[in-house]
């Protein structure tokens, strides 16, 4: 008897959908994303597009973003990096600056937990939510 295939096919769906998450940078939602597909699928269902970037992103071919309480977001660049989000608006960005590798090994010494990783969410104003007119 043969044992199950372990491996993630690619599918159809699912290297259009990791085409249109690469096409941006903008960290989109589910939902956005599901706008996006459809233009090329016009059959795909929200719950088949939010379903395959689980799985994706459980395969490691994505990232899935949760930041404070947001929507998740979801990014084709996998290697490790930090986000930016605004505080305003909700727009996630990712931050040009060097990850700490040392906080992982700071915080391995200080617990007896087993480190798996480590997120850093940075919060701000972006730049369109500057110049916006503040409530008084």
């Amino acid at each position: 008897m043969n044992a199950p295939a372990l491996t993630f096919r690619l599918t159809t769906q699912r290297q259009i959908i990791l085409e249109e998450l690469s096409k941006v940078k903008t960290h989109p939602t589910a939902s956005e994303l599901y706008d996006m597909v459809r233009r090329r699928l016009p059959r795909i269902g929200l719950g088949t597009v939010y379903r395959n970037l689980e799985l994706m992103a459980e395969h490691g071919m994505i990232l899935k973003i949760e930041v404070g309480g947001t929507q998740k977001r979801f990014d084709a660049t996998t290697d490790n990096h930090y986000h930016i989000r605004c505080s305003i608006c909700g727009k996630v960005d990712d931050i040009d600056v060097p990850v700490i590798h040392e906080l992982v090994a700071q915080a391995t010494e200080s617990s007896a937990y087993l480190i798996m990783g480590h997120h850093v969410e940075f919060t701000g104003i972006c730049g369109n939510c500057q110049k916006q007119p503040r409530l008084q």
